[in-house]
């Protein structure tokens, strides 16, 4: 997967690094409701739960999980919004 392109075509970036659980999915979860059916968010954050926490996020609304991934501490996940 390709996530150079995904993040480039991403509709909203969420900066939620320095927040702890559950403040990254809280944020992540009020964006998302904004977006259209489909719309991609990316999210950049610094809580090591935070993988996991957006599994579960994703799950539990029918969204998407794109992509996953970790850079000097980072974490970069791309989020669709389920239809």
């Amino acid at each position: 997967m390709n996530t150079g392109n995904i993040q480039a075509t991403a509709d909203r970036v969420l900066d939620a690094r320095g927040l702890t659980c559950p403040l990254p999915v809280l944020r992540a979860r009020k964006v998302v409701g904004e977006l259209p059916a489909g719309g991609v968010l990316r999210i950049e954050a610094t809580d090591p739960g935070a993988p996991k926490d957006f599994e579960h996020f994703c799950k539990a609304g029918g969204h998407q999980l794109l992509s996953s991934s970790a850079h000097e501490g980072v974490f970069v996940l791309v989020i669709k919004k389920a239809a």
